[in-house]
């Protein structure tokens, strides 16, 4: 059983003691290492966020996994982050990923009419400061082709009534790019990145419900 295997097992196992009606984040590596839950008790509050990101994952990949990682909760909101690595795969074209995620919001749609969906926008890279290693691909997974994919998944939300939120603001630098000092190696986010957007993505966790 790979590392993949073991977490959406685990997920299985947790979600059977999990409440349902709250709200989810699904999606690859940057929706997983989102520390919500350190930074909700850090603000104090007693909200209920179940992560079930899974590192490496693309967007085929959560399709197949959409019991675990949301359906099964019945969530009353999901975030979603799914399609980085996707970005990454030079032999996947963004027109693959926007039809694997539309199957994704449709099943959500199909079997659980009332949750609310949020798409959200791609987080930047900085090729710039970027580990040695990462470079190649950050030459693939580059901002133009985020920037071109994130078009694509506000044009997927708004075809079908859900909503696309970008909360990059604070991670951006001048040029638009990952700032140095939140990234990792060049793409993947540090603790302080995601407690500089933890109170916009907030905002939208504690909205009014808007899905009649």
């Amino acid at each position: 059983m790979n590392e993949k295997e073991m977490k959406i097992e685990r997920y299985q196992l947790e979600n059977k003691a999990a409440l349902s009606g709250q709200v989810v984040f699904a999606g690859s590596s940057l929706m997983e290492m989102f520390p919500i839950n350190k930074l909700l008790l850090e603000h104090n509050d007693s909200t209920i966020i179940y992560n079930r990101g899974i590192g490496g994952f693309v967007s085929q990949e959560l399709l197949l996994a959409i019991a675990p990682c949301i359906l099964d909760l019945k969530p009353s909101r999901v975030f979603i982050n799914i399609g980085t690595n996707d970005l990454s795969d030079s032999s996947i074209p963004i027109s693959k990923l926007m039809e694997n995620y539309e199957e994704i919001i449709t099943m959500i749609e199909t079997n659980l009419p009332q949750t609310e969906i949020y798409l959200m926008a791609y987080y930047p890279v900085n090729y710039e400061a970027a580990a040695e290693n990462m470079k190649e691909c950050l030459k693939i997974r580059n901002n133009e082709k985020i920037a071109a994919a994130n078009l694509q998944v506000q044009q997927l939300a708004a075809k079908h009534k859900q909503k696309y939120i970008d909360i990059n603001k604070n991670l951006k630098d001048e040029q638009d790019r990952l700032k140095a000092e939140y990234t990792i190696e060049g793409m993947h986010i540090n603790e302080d990145g995601y407690r500089a957007i933890y109170h916009d993505i907030m905002v939208y966790v504690k909205e009014p419900k808007w899905k009649k």
